[in-house]
């Protein structure tokens, strides 16, 4: 999409590299001189965040790592000591606890943005795939990471969650009894949990250089959901451009994970966990952390547990095959009146899934619940795929140029 190198170097060092490894031509080409869309508005900001979030998440990770001790015995006071005796140990940890909250904040108002401007439509599948592997890989990772202070609720949510694969046919035991290392949740799950929560987020890093290399293929998708067409006309550079506003951008969503990381750093987690894992007693009320809660509410709508687990799995494996449901020939939801209200609708349903995630299930919550999940469902394989058959689209403009002069001279209509 970037087209031919117009990387040139400056010095006989840079020379000497480029002609060895053309790292620095690599970097010219995708984050200076690669073509961005001229109308992308601060949705777009959320990559850029979200590529700063996994690396501070993957620092404070390995910093507490250091100090941590996987062990049943030793894990709880670890934590504890981490919080009181290492220098820092206590901003690093709320820092890495808050970074995963708003980690997954800011990727739900990225696939919110995917969802309403078409951005999983072609030529963009594989880019979309591709962010929902690593959507899964992140949720992987923070249940595993949850699990390591050795709460109460880190305790009785490993046990919770892990029983769930006991529920497969054939399979389902010799799973869980892998996931365990034994026949409960035990020293081994604790072993292979920290693990894999060290290893996943490399993982993740790894699926995102292909995200990000899929995305430089296709070119960005924008606002107005038309492709670039002239690069003079309907494009800017990626720096200063872009990356001034994703500066902006990092730099108000930092204020936001501040003000929780040092006000309130206990706010989105659950008071139990400050009590150390205890077996024989079973709190009130599990609960897992809020950005789980819409799929919880799912897995507990359903009255069977295989069929809890199958709904849960689905409401994400849904989203793979989204690019073929969708029937619709434009892209953005500007354009798109009806879709528009449904895609607020389905926001809306998946809060709302969430609130009842964090209530005991029982009365009207569970009918709740239930009507809700069948409404996800029904959003993704009923109303989209109809939709496109039978809506009336508005005007698509012909290029991003004229999108853009359509949505200026709206502005100066407005002021006058």
């Amino acid at each position: 999409m970037s087209g031919p190198s117009t990387y040139v170097p400056k010095n006989a060092a840079a020379r000497w590299l480029e002609q060895r490894l053309p790292i620095l031509g690599f970097a010219h080409d995708s984050f200076v001189a690669y073509p961005t869309p001229k109308n992308l508005n601060y949705w777009w900001t959320f990559g850029a965040i979200l590529s700063f979030m996994l690396v501070a998440q993957i620092v404070t990770g390995v910093v507490l790592a250091m100090h941590y001790t996987a062990n049943t015995n030793l894990a709880f006071n670890s934590v504890e000591h981490i919080m009181r005796d290492v220098n820092w140990g206590w901003m690093i940890r709320y820092l890495h606890a808050n970074g995963a909250s708003m980690f997954f904040l800011a990727v739900y108002i990225h696939i919110a943005r995917g969802l309403y401007y078409g951005s999983y439509k072609a030529p963009r599948e594989v880019l979309w795939i591709l962010g929902v592997v690593i959507f899964l890989l992140m949720m992987a990772t923070a249940f595993m990471g949850y699990v390591l202070p050795w709460g109460q609720m880190s305790f009785w949510g490993a046990t919770v969650i892990t029983n769930l694969f006991s529920a497969i046919p054939l399979v389902g035991d010799a799973i869980t009894t892998w996931l365990w290392g034994g026949y409960s949740v035990d020293n081994p799950t604790l072993n292979r949990f920290f693990s894999l929560h060290y290893l996943l987020p490399f993982m993740i890093a790894a699926v995102v250089g292909l995200h990000v290399w899929a995305l430089h293929v296709v070119g960005q998708n924008n606002p107005a959901g038309v492709d670039i067409k002239d690069v003079a006309k309907d494009s800017v550079p990626f720096t200063p451009h872009a990356t001034m506003k994703d500066a902006l951008g990092i730099s108000v969503f930092l204020m936001l994970f501040a003000w929780f990381a040092f006000f309130v750093p206990n706010y989105l987690g659950h008071s139990d966990n400050y009590i150390e894992a205890n077996p024989l007693v079973t709190p009130p009320h599990i609960v897992p952390e809020w950005y789980f809660l819409p799929f919880y509410a799912i897995l507990r709508a359903i009255p069977s547990k295989l069929g809890g687990v199958i709904f849960m799995f689905g409401s994400i494996a849904v989203l793979f095959v989204l690019p073929w449901l969708d029937t619709s020939r434009v892209r953005s939801a500007t354009y798109r009146p009806l879709y528009k209200i449904f895609f607020w609708l389905f926001i809306l349903c998946v809060i709302c899934l969430g609130w009842l995630g964090s209530q005991p299930p029982e009365g009207g919550a569970v009918l709740a619940a239930r009507i809700l999940t069948a409404y996800y469902f029904i959003h993704f394989l009923v109303i989209m795929p109809l939709l496109g058959l039978f809506e009336t689209t508005k005007p698509v403009p012909a290029s991003i140029a004229d999108a853009v002069l359509a949505k200026q001279a709206g502005q100066a209509g407005a002021a006058h």
